[in-house]
């Protein structure tokens, strides 16, 4: 199947092509990489100021953030192009397209143009203050406590696996403040910067051993949060998380079957084995493809189809950790240690795709998790696909 597109689409494409090609830094050697997902080099900041003066940041967002109206094909072969030369349009991903993107969504007029477009211009990083100890995928047990008093939440408790939080100026932080109702009901979203006294942040290594890269520890010890910083109403954080969740999950299987590619352009199988296997991470490649378009189809005539983003969720995540696997061990020892870099962005990319086959295998795990578990999707297909009853409480 070949997706094709009508020609306003490939005009846009086109414009941002040789946008693209015209402003893409020729001399790499030099550039400093991002040592997290909330840190920004120069270089990194000036690459995303000059995608958000050109309108080509979020291009589905108005020009004055960063866009230019664009339609729902028009934001995918955005992506597509950026995926296809594997390079950012933010290496502050998360600040700019959760968090920023849910504070043009719920947030007050001052905080789209105080906090929002400073994140959209890389003049500042953000991060998201979601998972606790006791609470991952069931996120609205969450226990961090905010209690209103006068003109500030006083806020106690504590976050984990927040990514990239020791190099973030603040965070999108969700609050219990009303232990009393439903726990989905006396939930809050805060914004906090992270230089507020009684907040620490604590980096711990990931699974490949790397010390000061993304996860973090946040400790809450009696921080004073202004009253104006409450995004959305009070007590209605539940439907921040669920727009915040979405627009993680937009188009996340697009990542999925990037990262997919560029297994099948840097592996070549010698052995039948390693043919047979090959040719099934291709075919996964192709039906998530195809299950994506179908997806993008619906998405661009209105219609709203959480069940399928789920069906891409789960069976993209879980074909890039197998396909990781398979090849890694086709590979051997060797893929301890041997990095993969093709690409002549690599330096641009934050990612693991230039990493060792190993690294990608361990990180391939992230994937059915983020955005929500494999598990937490299965459930929504059941109930939602195959019409399953609840299971009993």
């Amino acid at each position: 199947m070949q997706l094709t597109f009508d020609s306003d689409v490939e005009e846009f494409r086109a414009e941002f092509v040789d946008f693209l090609d015209g402003n893409l830094p020729t001399s790499v050697q030099t550039l400093e990489r991002p040592r997290s997902v909330s840190h920004l080099p120069q270089w990194a900041r000036d690459w995303q100021r000059l995608l958000f003066d050109n309108g080509w940041l979020l291009p589905a967002q108005p020009p004055e953030f960063g866009g230019r109206n664009a339609s729902v094909l028009q934001t995918y072969v955005h992506l597509e192009e950026l995926c296809r030369r594997r390079i950012y349009h933010s290496f502050n991903p998360q600040g700019v397209n959760i968090v920023a993107a849910s504070l043009l969504t719920f947030g007050s007029d001052e905080q789209k143009h105080e906090w929002a477009v400073p994140v959209l211009r890389g003049e500042k990083t953000a991060s998201l203050g979601m998972s606790e100890p006791s609470a991952g995928s069931d996120l609205a047990s969450l226990r961090t406590r905010a209690i209103l008093d006068g003109d500030a939440f006083v806020v106690n408790g504590q976050k984990v696996w927040t990514s990239g939080a020791h190099d973030a100026d603040f965070l999108l932080t969700f609050v219990r403040t009303d232990p009393d109702v439903p726990k989905h009901k006396g939930i809050s979203a805060l914004l906090i910067p992270t230089d507020l006294e009684g907040v620490v942040r604590r980096p711990f290594a990931d699974l490949c051993g790397q010390e000061n890269d993304d996860f973090n520890e946040v400790f809450f010890t009696d921080v004073r949060v202004p009253a104006e910083n409450l995004v959305g109403p009070l007590n209605g954080g539940w439907g921040v998380v669920n727009g915040s969740l979405g627009h993680e999950r937009t188009m996340m299987w697009l990542g999925f079957a990037d990262r997919i590619d560029n297994m099948i352009t840097d592996f070549s199988p010698k052995s039948e084995l390693e043919r047979d296997q090959f040719a099934t991470i291709v075919m996964d490649y192709q039906a998530l493809r195809a299950m994506g378009s179908i997806s993008l189809a619906r998405a661009a005539r209105g219609e709203v189809d959480v069940a399928s983003v789920s069906v891409l969720k789960l069976f993209g995540s879980e074909a890039e950790m197998n396909a990781s696997a398979n090849i890694l061990t086709a590979v051997g020892p060797d893929g301890l240690t041997h990095p993969s870099t093709s690409g002549s962005y690599a330096h641009m990319n934050l990612d693991h795709y230039y990493a060792s086959w190993f690294e990608r295998f361990a990180r391939s795990f992230s994937g059915t998790i983020a955005g929500g578990t494999s598990e937490i999707q299965r459930n929504i297909i059941a109930q939602q696909v195959l019409g399953l009853p609840r299971p009993a409480r």
